[in-house]
């Protein structure tokens, strides 16, 4: 489980995704994750265009699954990208590592 792998305990908050990239924002939470859970799903624009900005004017850092920033150039979805990852930005790479581990 890549929470495991992070060394995180807490449960997860529910939120909406815009509220999400605050509290990342904010500081008050290192990860915000969206995983794919179909192979052909693919995230809309407008869940994530503004929480990016505000994340990583703040410090943070947003990819998606692989380790690429997320194009909104495509259309209505990110369909050049593959889930997104939200972090603080000093655990960036170490979410993309616990990814790699557990998600094809």
């Amino acid at each position: 489980m890549i929470s495991t792998s992070l060394g995180i305990v807490k449960q997860p908050v529910r939120l909406d995704s815009q509220a999400k990239y605050a509290v990342v924002a904010r500081g008050e939470g290192d990860v915000y994750l969206r995983l794919p859970t179909k192979k052909d799903y693919r995230e809309k624009i407008w869940d994530h265009a503004g929480g990016v900005l505000v994340v990583e004017e703040a410090g943070g850092r947003v990819t998606d699954i692989d380790g690429k920033p997320l194009e909104f150039t495509h259309g209505r979805e990110l369909s050049a990208n593959r889930g997104v990852v939200v972090t603080n930005g000093r655990l960036h790479n170490d979410v993309l590592r616990a990814i790699r581990e557990h998600v094809d």
